[in-house]
């Protein structure tokens, strides 16, 4: 298995999307725990602030951006205002997203995969896929600027394809169609921008954080934030010898 080790982030700067609530809040505050600046990335700026105000009373580094991730001019306008600001990006964490095919994840898919509406299936795909390849596409030429750059797609196992066609696997059952393959999507875009970054300092990987307590997660998880974003961090957070172009839970390597 390859090397996984963090590295320390003091002097790093890092945008975290979807980081008002939830799994983003928890990943926002453990960066910054570990020496990072953090740019609390949001749709509602308000609360962005929030974040970044309380952190910031912790003694932590952070600053907050207004960012709708399915936004052209919101992703154009992060870019420069984080060029402008920082000049360089050295971690980009793609937490923000949807799950729209049932109330929360522990609960069935509304529709039949036959039966998934149109505007399901597009909105889903405009937040969990086209809005990080496009952001992490308009942010790679700073996180270039970056002495060791690194991209964490936040995922799901209901994205691996492998899961969804074992008949014995946990996330057989859902059959949500619009999210599961958004995340599978997303699984493929990883494999695929690591690879032509492959040989840069730029390191690309996409987790999976666990099944969460939180408003998509629903009550029933087994799992806390704090627990949740621990695999965002480390992936963010590896040393030059560490992975790329892989799909992992912790330690684990997990199965496309």
């Amino acid at each position: 298995m390859a090397n996984n080790a963090a590295a320390p982030l003091n002097g790093k700067t890092a945008l975290v999307t979807g980081a008002a609530r939830g799994l983003g809040v928890e990943i926002a505050r453990q960066l910054a725990a570990r020496g990072a600046h953090v740019i609390v990335g949001a749709r509602d700026g308000v609360k962005a602030e929030a974040v970044a105000s309380d952190l910031r009373s912790q003694g932590l580094m952070a600053s907050a951006l207004q960012l709708d991730v399915t936004s052209d001019d919101d992703r154009r306008a992060a870019c420069l205002a984080i060029d402008q600001s920082h000049g360089r990006l050295d971690i980009l964490v793609n937490n923000a997203g949807v799950l729209l095919d049932s109330p929360d994840a522990g609960m069935p898919a509304t529709w039949r995969p036959s039966q998934t509406p149109v505007n399901v299936m597009r909105d889903t795909f405009e937040a969990n896929f086209f809005a990080p390849l496009f952001l992490t596409q308009g942010l790679l030429p700073l996180l270039k600027r970056s002495d060791a750059g690194r991209v964490v797609n936040v995922s799901s196992i209901r994205g691996s394809l492998t899961h969804l066609s074992d008949p014995s696997s946990p996330v057989y059952p859902g059959h949500a169609l619009a999210y599961d393959t958004s995340k599978a999507a997303l699984n493929a875009f990883t494999v695929l921008i690591a690879e032509e970054l492959r040989g840069t300092p730029i390191k690309v990987n996409t987790i999976h954080p666990g099944w969460l307590r939180t408003a998509m997660g629903g009550s029933q998880a087994d799992m806390s934030v704090e627990e949740g974003a621990r695999t965002a961090v480390q992936y963010a957070s590896l040393d030059e010898q560490g992975a790329t172009g892989g799909f992992f839970f912790l330690d684990e390597r997990l199965p496309w």
